[in-house]
């Protein structure tokens, strides 16, 4: 059995459902994921990751977890994983973590996440992904209502955005496959691309001219402290503003480890298209 926590966000909706088509047993573990629409062949059971002692509820006969990073009581939890016979984790971290700048809130709960792993004597994969192409559902409520302008922060700042999909076809290997174990592995996208660059791909998928504008600072820090503490409103200004971390190289791991190209940002707003049209609900 394999457990992925965090099971109706992003990755983890992908991971679930990667895992049950392989015909893997996977239960996928968050706070909603008793009532969620799994896939068949998945169980659902609800958890917090801030208590162990729902992580441990969670274990019976399970020999593999995937494991997101920055909650309470990770080494508890870790323990427990441990005592009831779990073979290898899979850890969602970051691709700042090698930079060890642990002044920079990112950084500091992805590190303490990997160091948390590392102590627990499990055997471990981490995924130090760049930033997710889902990102852009941020600009899915404006574009329902209507608007044809995608406003942004870091205009400048070239990604090589990386579809979850993909991610999670990776950690679907280190959780099912030998060989990964002590390996850390930097995810990317095909292509680095603006943030003008994937409003005009997700306008041509949508049949729509969209127009990029640039939110200045102040704009943007004053949109991203409505939704998130100070201090990882700052993280990300180091990374994206002040250019801490570049994520515009475009790495092989992907291809490396799945036998295909990763996906294109096109590929994914193609998937996704009906989250910006307002047809159908996207699941979180």
């Amino acid at each position: 059995m394999i457990l992925v926590t965090g099971a109706t966000g992003h990755v983890g909706s992908e991971l679930v459902s990667a895992l049950a088509r392989a015909g893997a047993p996977v239960r996928a573990f968050s706070r909603s994921a008793a009532s969620a629409d799994l896939p068949t062949g998945a169980e659902g059971v609800s958890g917090d990751l801030n208590s162990a002692d729902s992580v441990a509820a969670a274990l019976d006969g399970v020999r593999a977890v995937f494991m997101m990073p920055g909650h309470q009581q990770a080494h508890e939890s870790l323990a427990a994983m441990r005592a009831a016979g779990v073979e290898r984790v899979v850890l969602l971290s970051g691709a700042s973590v090698p930079d060890g700048d642990t002044s920079n809130a990112v950084t500091r709960y992805m590190t303490e996440a990997e160091s948390a792993v590392r102590e627990s004597g499990l055997p471990w994969t981490f995924l130090r992904p760049f930033s997710f192409m889902s990102n852009t559902l941020e600009w899915a409520e404006a574009l329902r209502a209507g608007s044809d302008t995608v406003r942004a922060p870091f205009a400048g700042a070239r990604s090589a955005v990386v579809d979850p999909r993909d991610i999670a076809a990776v950690a679907a290997l280190a959780l099912t496959g030998s060989g990964h174990e002590g390996r850390a592995y930097t995810l990317s996208g095909p292509e680095a691309l603006l943030p003008a660059d994937r409003a005009r791909i997700l306008g041509e998928v949508l049949g729509r001219t969209l127009r990029f504008e640039a939110l200045s600072d102040e704009e943007a820090r004053a949109v991203m402290e409505a939704r998130m503490p100070v201090e990882y409103v700052d993280a990300f200004f180091g990374f994206f503003a002040e250019g801490t971390l570049d994520e515009s190289p475009v790495l092989p791991a992907v291809g490396d480890l799945t036998g295909r190209p990763p996906r294109t940002f096109a590929q994914w707003a193609q998937a996704h298209a009906d989250a910006f049209r307002g047809a159908a609900a996207f699941r979180m």
